[in-house]
């Protein structure tokens, strides 16, 4: 297969920097005496290294050949890397020690661009990220979805009442500050029922963590449940889905990750498809994924067709609730689904709730508490943008690079367990470096959502989504100004390609027959149903009439469930398997096709709202240059575009890397040719 000539750049990072928070284990190989070991922080080797292999979390596995260096160079090497990849402190990350010197350093600058001058959404959208650490940003969602009956709530000011819940949240405004203090010390982790969103039919969708006091257990049930209730224009029933029951467990979770982990890495990849698909299977992943996105949807009809509140209630609150809250949000609200929006969402339903990034990404290489559910949300997201292409901004590149940010340690967004812990942790490093804080609560570490920090302008247009069907804009017609409108006949359906059948933009269930590197998995055949066997919940009923109206980008959304439907995020988990690249083939020869398609009818579109305007910069990578062009697909293109198309299997010697100049002349091996020397 051809190397690839191209892949983005981090600015943060160099071309073959592995952050430290990335690296999952460490292995030293002595090939003479045939031993190895995994290495662990404040180990001693007993064996002069001949080799060192990194497994990092994002799927790609790096190799060091210490052929032509020292003994004691490689030992010192191979123990400086696992020392400093496995923290024993918090304060110990790199995001720390950086905020420490520019709080010492007037200008502050990063990347010569001074903290927050680029937190828009990315790819050139001047709109700002809301990060709900504030009263106003709670209160202008709450006007934003027309939500009545609820308020804000500011008794958690300082963290006061809860250490896992923001200093301000929505609460129905039937509940008093006093009711809430005397209800709190009953939840877990006393975090009492917190509104997420409401529909314009006025239900909502509320989460709670379980009481703990079982004498006033009902009691106080029933007083929330009356709470919720009373926020309902319709005062319709309150609908409680228990997370912990219908969902697998964080453990089940982790266990499927790790195994679909190890099919990803294994070297060498396995011969045949049919072998691989059934492995596949047997990782219960995709099974997982689907269970989230089918209570989802049944949640979503509870919400859009009956008309009832929904309260999700979990243990602590603050794991798969994030995931089903967040996929209901997307599945029902279009603004989510744009850049900004689910930008938004993942500060409202995660970090702002208390998802613990620091435990669950493991960042301080504390196995035990570490579990993929914001990548099993990410990949869920990627289900529905492979499924409805029209209805997202942002494309599959931007979702990957998302995951792979919550890896890099700079960024305080997905850090910390709390913004209790940010603040209290933060804090108490400044004190210790005396550092002056005035009035701020705590270091304010960059965030992940300034991506200027981390690539270019036209990087981030890789975030776009070429499918996406965007609202009307203003069209300038004999001096007066109309809505110029993207109709599905003059847009989404030319970008889509040929008409679909009539099942709401969505192809029939049919199975089609098997084609090779499909990388599907089919579900198990669900059971025929009785004739005239009662749909109690109606979900099918509701789905089914979904599916029978014209497709609407801006509307509802629901995933279609069958083993066809849900497929392996190849660009995600295959990325560095060379064996599973397509050199100028997979989904990015449709990107580049669609990209040029589109960035022409933005062309045109400008022409007509403003004739005689010259060429402007593109919201797209791929640029039409112009009609006699030939769309051909570029040489640097595979499927793993813009990522690099090599991975795990070291074929080459590597000769001038930066590393070997402190290795002493060390022969590296990568897992990445595109490192290797040219011909």
């Amino acid at each position: 297969m051809p190397l690839q000539k191209f892949h983005y750049r981090n600015l943060l990072l160099g071309e073959h920097d592995v952050p430290l928070t990335c690296i999952e284990q460490i292995v030293t190989i002595n090939d003479h005496k045939r031993k190895q070991k995994v290495l662990g922080p404040n180990q001693k080797l007993k064996f002069n290294p001949t080799e060192l292999i990194i497994y990092c979390k994002d799927f790609r596995i790096v190799r060091f050949r210490f052929d032509e260096s020292g003994p004691e160079s490689a030992k010192k090497v191979c123990l400086a890397i696992a020392h400093y990849s496995q923290p024993a402190d918090l304060q110990l990350l790199f995001a720390f020690e950086y905020v420490g010197k520019k709080y010492h350093n007037s200008a502050g600058n990063i990347n010569g661009a001074p903290p927050g001058a680029g937190s828009a959404a990315g790819g050139g959208s001047s709109q700002k990220t809301p990060l709900f650490e504030t009263y106003s940003d709670w209160d202008r969602e709450i006007k934003r979805t027309g939500a009545s009956g609820w308020r804000v709530c500011s008794i958690n000011e300082g963290y006061m009442i809860s250490t896992c819940l923001p200093e301000y949240f929505v609460v129905p405004s039937s509940l008093a500050d006093q009711d809430l203090k005397t209800f709190s010390h009953s939840f877990v982790g006393r975090r009492m029922p917190v509104w997420s969103w409401s529909h314009s039919n006025g239900s909502a969708l509320v989460r709670v963590a379980v009481i703990k006091d079982v004498l006033q257990q009902r009691k106080i049930d029933q007083r929330i449940c009356n709470a919720v209730t009373k926020s309902h224009p319709q005062r319709s029933d309150v609908y409680k889905s228990d997370l912990d029951k219908t969902l697998p467990n964080i453990q089940e979770i982790q266990a499927a990750f790790v195994k679909l982990k190890q099919l990803c890495v294994n070297e060498p990849f396995e011969e045949t498809e049919e072998k691989w698909l059934s492995s596949l299977e047997g990782t219960r992943w995709l099974e997982y994924v689907r269970m989230f996105l089918k209570h989802s949807a049944e949640l979503v009809y509870m919400l859009e067709s009956k008309r009832v509140s929904v309260v999700l209630q979990e243990e602590e609150g603050r794991d798969l609730s994030c995931i089903i809250a967040s996929l209901v949000q997307v599945m029902l609200d279009p603004y989510f689904r744009t850049i900004t929006g689910f930008q938004s969402l993942i500060q409202k339903e995660w970090v702002m709730a208390g998802y613990q990034f620091l435990d669950r990404c493991n960042h301080l290489k504390r196995s035990e508490k570490e579990a993929p559910l914001f990548l099993l949300f990410l990949d869920a997201t990627w289900q529905l943008l492979e499924q409805h292409p029209a209805a997202f901004e942002f494309s599959e590149t931007y979702l990957a690079v998302l995951g792979d940010s919550t890896h890099i340690s700079l960024f305080g967004t997905f850090l910390f367990n709390s913004p209790h812990q940010r603040v209290k942790q933060s804090t108490e490093f400044a004190i210790s470096k005396n550092i002056q804080l005035g009035d701020e609560k705590g270091l304010r570490f960059p965030s992940v959502w300034d991506w200027s920090l981390q690539f270019t302008a036209k990087d981030r247009t890789l975030f776009h989504n070429p499918s996406y069907v965007g609202k009307s804009m203003p069209c300038v017609q004999n001096g007066s100004v109309k809505p110029f409108k993207r109709t599905k006949k003059t847009y989404s359906s030319t970008l889509r390609g040929p008409p679909a059948p009539a099942e709401n933009g969505l192809p029939r269930d049919p199975a089609p027959l098997a084609r090779r590197s499909s990388l599907v998995l089919r579900g198990r055949p669900a059971a025929a149903r009785p004739a005239g066997a009662r749909d109690p919940d109606g979900v099918e009923r509701f789905l089914g009439e979904w599916r029978a109206r014209p497709a609407d980008p801006h509307g509802v959304l629901l995933p279609p469930l069958s083993g066809a439907h849900v497929r392996l995020w190849k660009l995600r988990y295959l990325r560095w398997v060379p064996e599973a690249q397509i050199a100028r083939g997979g989904a990015v020869t449709a990107l580049h096709r669609l990209s040029l398609l589109a960035d022409e009818v933005d062309a045109l579109s400008r022409t007509l709202r403003q004739p005689g305007a010259g060429p402007e910069r593109g919201r797209l990578y791929f640029r039409a240059r112009g009609p006699h062009d030939a769309p051909a697909t570029p040489d640097f293109l595979s499927s793993s575009f813009p990522f690099s198309p090599v991975g795990n299997l070291c074929r080459r010697s590597i000769l001038g890397t930066p590393l070997s100049k402190f290795l002493s002349g060390a022969r590296i091996w990568l897992s990445t040719e595109t490192l290797a020397g040219e011909d």
